[in-house]
């Protein structure tokens, strides 16, 4: 079996803090526990998060387009 998040590189990080629901928690949990399975190296969800939130934009066609014809709005 192969899940889409591959092996964790180290990277450079910075904290934030967001809320989930207990049901996602539950779920990431088991996603981390296969993944550690897997790959033979135990990460816990809030490791494979960063990862699987950057597959989700690496994998947005519209955010991509529009980073591509800078259409991005500027500022924060």
């Amino acid at each position: 079996m192969k899940l889409k998040i591959g092996p964790l590189p180290n990277l450079e990080k910075v904290k934030i803090l967001v809320q989930i629901s207990i049901e996602l928690k539950e779920i990431l949990d088991q996603y981390a526990q296969l993944h550690s399975q897997l790959s033979g190296r135990k990460v816990d969800a809030a490791t494979l998060i960063p990862y699987m939130l950057q597959s989700f934009i690496d994998r947005d066609r519209g955010f991509r387009s529009m980073r591509r014809s800078s259409q991005m709005p500027t500022g924060q």
